[in-house]
């Protein structure tokens, strides 16, 4: 599967963003999608997954209540609406793919279980 993320920019503090992923190939194996960041001097952490055909999202708690995933599925397609941002936010977003069997909540936070990944779009939050 190869992943093509957008929408990424420089907003301000309390600002909206929506974050796409494109998915290519075969994307009928794909187990679990899930959304990552890495802010500069800091390990790549989990932000937001879909496993399987679940329609319900897991989020980081970090991000609970403020983001929100979703899928088109006719598109291939994953968003991330990114409302209330903060400089805390501030980051490179990934999206992740898990080809065939879906993750549990708990694997699914472990960017080392994903094996295609998008190549990232720059989220800047402004104070």
């Amino acid at each position: 599967v190869q992943l093509q993320a957008s929408g990424g920019g420089l907003v301000q503090t309390g600002d909206s963003l929506r974050l796409s992923c494109a998915a290519s190939g075969r994307t009928s194996e794909t187990g679990t999608m899930g959304w990552f960041r890495q802010a500069p001097g800091k390990e790549r952490e989990f932000v937001a997954g879909f496993r399987g055909s679940v329609e319900t999202a897991v989020y980081a708690d970090s991000v609970q209540g403020r983001f929100t995933m979703s899928r088109d599925n006719s598109k291939n397609t994953v968003n991330l609406q990114m409302n209330g941002l903060k400089p805390g936010d501030t980051a490179v977003y990934y999206c992740a793919a898990r080809s065939w069997f879906p993750l549990s909540d708990t694997a699914m936070t472990r960017p080392n279980n994903y094996d295609s990944w998008g190549q990232g779009t720059l989220v800047t939050v402004s104070s």
